[in-house]
């Protein structure tokens, strides 16, 4: 099963409100989802990720998508991903 880092859409209408969640990549774009990961607000930038659950995610070869992979570069969580993984090829 491949598994994707993705945006869930919530809110109203014109009044967006995202949930980054773990989910099938064959599942629809609001369909059940694995795991919750945070949440994003694009109207006020706010973000709210819970790392350690993304970084499990990563490690498992969970692919983000490219929004998400945006927001998790901002939040330091792709540099930390990055770093635990070439730390773990020049320790082998």
């Amino acid at each position: 099963m491949a598994v994707n880092l993705r945006l869930t859409r919530m809110g109203s209408k014109k009044r967006p409100f995202f949930r980054i969640v773990a989910i099938d990549s064959r599942k629809k774009r609001d369909g059940s989802y694995i795991e919750l990961i945070g949440t994003y607000n694009p109207l006020t930038e706010e973000k709210t990720i819970k790392r350690e659950i993304a970084l499990k995610w990563l490690n498992n070869g969970a692919k983000p998508s490219d929004t998400v992979r945006e927001i998790l570069s901002k939040e330091g969580i792709l540099k930390e991903f990055h770093d635990a993984k070439t730390k773990s090829k020049k320790a082998k």
